[in-house]
């Protein structure tokens, strides 16, 4: 059926139209690969729609309606993918869960959003939602995407992917209209209706579920694949939550409207092995991801040989000094280009290459602010890695850099036809093409974060520069000052600290205090290959972050980010005085973290409120105890003497540092 008609110019305005569209105008094109069993496997665009069909033609059989809702839980595989068309071509509402997801808050979730039918990737998931069904009284049937081990699990409500698609099939063949039918319906829609839920990742409190209109999501992932000039041509890898709207957005929506091919990785574990395989051409990972990145080049290059360590310290020089003005195309002597141009065949060539980013056109980062040197790190690189600012409840982008135009200070001004304000207590307000229709059922939550002429409240705290462009400064509430009056920014501070390899997380304290004071967790590979270098043992993570030499080296880098902080005049008075080096990683399962890896401030507060008057009362150590969950989901305590130490606090200057050449 052609697509003329849906809307007064005949474009698509649901994501099942462009499917169909897709697979007419890019029959024969890739739009879907995995690799399984060592191989990779490729759907075109038309078989990708048979697949679809047969699977929503299956799930209407069983009885799946429009306005119900459909849970999606796994990992990134193609048949999770289908099921998120096919319930949307049916009128029903998919709700992803992050897959990582403990039993009861995954209970939670499908419990709140109603849902009646679950798409889960695996037995771990099957017992999951079985160990609480009792908890989800709507829920009536799971289908699941890989057999193995659910052999023998009784079947009268959990369904294998491909038998269902079998019953969709069979009902094609028994009604000749089945499929016309189903088109038609399709091209029906005027994209006023509930296209996702997609759950808040919860740092304040419980999850909240995100309403996304059908049309209002297409428009926003048509303006940003125009922006950055998408096209048919392009390739993703697809291997963050599918729960998160990052991945929605830039894979599923945008992949969609511009007919891009999206790639599953193996499995979580071989992402990298992966990407370097497939190359893709658009790249989109959380600041977390490339600091992860940083730390596993550091690592290796400690192992390298003298030379080629010289090597790379010397054009990684040469890269920060001209990588970036050449990306952007700014005047450069030519001995700094023909310097770079030999660092790029030594150095940065073949990194890009190890990295998987020799074909990457555009990269994006965000989630939470990245620190300017780790940013500009890889922009020195060649990578034309930029910035955008985004949020569920404007399916994703708020702003976005452009060519160009990008700095490591600003997020970029505001997205195509979204309009930004800061309101008078300094909060980044917007309206947006993709703004949420509200939060599943409850009012109150969406008026509270609506104001009364319209706008999304962000909870950011904001500012503009003279050219538009916006810098986050962070978290509202989070912004404070200290007793001195000096101004607290825990994540600019963070950041700085975690642009170190050896730093995985980094929260600081000082809102109402006298000084900043920190706790830290090591990155346990890149610490651990220190201490493996240096002939240091040690039996677990608590035992490593515990050496003095740890702490030694921690000094070291608290010192350096304090040296940095006195050179910048708004900032020089939230220097850190005081630090520890926590006995755990801060764990999403320990509620510590969100599943996007966020930190939960106030619940580490409560939970870790004896090591914080430790570090205030001018202790040397605290002694405490902390219940922690097992990767097998048993609870235990783990018991640690803290040691708490002290950095160098530099005289702050009353007066302006002259700008550096």
């Amino acid at each position: 059926m052609e697509a003329t008609g849906v809307t007064a110019g005949g474009k698509p305005v649901t994501f099942p139209q462009y499917m169909l569209l897709n697979a007419k105008r890019f029959a024969e094109r890739p739009a879907m690969r995995i690799k399984d069993y060592g191989i990779w496997q490729t759907w075109s665009w038309g078989e990708q729609r048979d697949e679809i069909r047969a699977f929503a033609l299956g799930l209407k059989a069983m009885g799946l309606t429009e306005g119900e809702r459909i849970a999606i839980v796994g990992s990134n595989r193609p048949r999770l993918y289908w099921a998120f068309c096919a319930a949307q071509s049916l009128k029903a509402i998919p709700v992803p869960v992050y897959a990582d997801s403990v039993a009861e808050e995954m209970a939670y979730v499908l419990d709140h959003a109603g849902v009646r039918f679950a798409v889960v990737q695996d037995q771990e998931q099957v017992d999951k939602i079985q160990s609480v069904a009792s908890d989800i009284p709507a829920l009536t049937d799971i289908i699941f995407d890989e057999p193995r081990g659910l052999r023998d699990y009784e079947r009268t409500h959990l369904h294998d992917f491909a038998d269902v698609q079998e019953k969709g099939r069979a009902a094609a063949s028994a009604n000749p209209s089945a499929i016309s039918d189903w088109e038609a319906g399709i091209w029906a829609s005027d994209g006023s209706e509930i296209s996702a839920i997609l759950y808040t990742s919860g740092t304040t409190g419980r999850s909240k579920g995100v309403m996304l209109t059908a049309a209002a999501s297409v428009k926003a992932a048509e303006d940003t694949a125009k922006f950055d000039n998408m096209t048919e041509h392009d390739e993703v890898l697809a291997y963050l939550p599918l729960a998160w709207v990052g991945d929605h957005y830039l894979n599923y929506a945008q992949g969609y409207a511009v007919g891009l091919c999206m790639s599953c990785p193996e499995s979580p574990e071989t992402v990298a092995q992966n990407l370097r395989e497939i190359g893709p051409t658009f790249y989109f990972a959380p600041p977390r991801v490339f600091e992860g990145l940083l730390t596993s080049v550091m690592i290796r290059m400690e192992d390298a040989s003298r030379l080629k360590k010289w090597l790379f310290d010397h054009y990684l020089g040469v890269a920060k000094k001209y990588g970036e003005k050449i990306l952007e195309g700014r005047p450069v002597p030519l001995s700094g280009r023909i310097s770079y141009w030999i660092g790029d065949k030594l150095i940065y060539g073949p990194l890009r290459n190890v990295l998987g980013f020799t074909r990457i056109r555009t990269a994006y980062t965000a989630g939470e602010a990245i620190g300017p040197d780790l940013f500009s790190f890889f922009r020195s690189l060649g990578i034309n890695l930029k910035q955008l600012y985004g949020q569920t409840e404007a399916f994703l982008y708020v702003t976005a850099q452009k060519d160009g135009e990008v700095r490591p200070d600003t997020v970029g001004p505001a997205a195509p036809d979204v309009e930004i304000r800061i309101a008078e207590n300094g909060e980044v307000q917007f309206k947006s093409p993709g703004m949420f229709a509200g939060y599943y059922g409850d009012e109150e939550k969406t008026r509270e974060t609506l104001t009364p002429d319209g706008w999304v409240m962000t909870g950011d705290a904001g500012i503009f520069d003279a050219q538009g462009h916006l810098k986050i400064i962070d978290r509202a509430k989070d912004v404070g000052k200290l007793t001195t009056g000096a101004l607290y920014a825990p994540k600019y501070i963070e950041n700085k600290l975690k642009f170190f390899p050896n730093i995985k997380e980094a929260v600081a304290f000082g809102d109402g205090r006298d000084f900043v004071a920190v706790f830290l967790n090591i990155d346990l590979t890149a610490v651990g290959n220190w201490a493996e270098r240096n002939n240091i043992s040690y039996g677990s993570y608590q035992e490593l972050a515990g050496l003095p030499q740890v702490y030694e080296m921690m000094t070291g880098h608290i010192n350096q980010v304090n040296r940095d902080l006195a050179a910048e005049p708004m900032m020089a008075g939230a220097q850190i005085k005081r630090f520890l080096v926590l006995h755990k990683e801060l764990d999403a399962d320990d509620g510590e973290l969100t599943r996007t890896q966020k930190v939960r401030r106030s619940f580490l507060a409560d939970r870790y409120g004896p090591l914080i008057e430790a570090l205030y009362d001018g202790s040397a150590e605290k002694y405490i105890e902390t219940e922690m969950t097992f990767e097998d989901g048993r609870k235990g305590v783990i018991r640690a003497t803290v040691k708490v130490a002290d950095a160098e606090v530099l005289p702050v200057s009353n007066t302006m540092p002259e700008a550096a050449e």
